[in-house]
């Protein structure tokens, strides 16, 4: 079994930080793309940020130059670092990572439970 646990949203005033941060535990041989999504109220799951084992990062364009992704492969933990937050920012967010579970064997995809981000005056 393998476990994604959110941390780190909050309530926080447009123009303000936060922080999350998603940890992996388990039955964990190594983990491949490692990202962050939101779902808004009445709105599709989209893709905020992911990152490679390697390093290579992906935004959305709503969040290029706010958001910074990054992770720590040795301890199985991907953070979402956001800045000048915005009220449209407001959403549940998700990690997700491919997680191999077993040499040889190919990855397969977790979710975390989600954490509430809300920007708002």
């Amino acid at each position: 079994q393998v476990q994604l646990v959110e941390s780190g949203g909050g309530l926080v005033q447009p123009g303000g930080s936060l922080r999350l941060s998603c940890a992996a535990s388990g039955s964990i041989f190594s983990i491949n793309d490692m990202g962050w999504y939101r779902q808004a109220p009445g709105k599709q799951r989209e893709l905020v940020a992911a990152i490679t084992r390697g390093g290579n990062t992906n935004y959305a364009d709503s969040v290029k130059g706010r958001f910074t992704i990054s992770r720590d492969n040795a301890k199985n933990i991907v953070d979402l670092q956001m800045n000048s937050l915005k009220p449209e920012d407001t959403a549940v967010y998700y990690c997700n990572a491919q997680v191999v579970t077993r040499a040889w064997q190919s990855w397969l995809l977790y979710w975390g439970q989600g954490t509430q981000v809300t920007v708002s005056s």
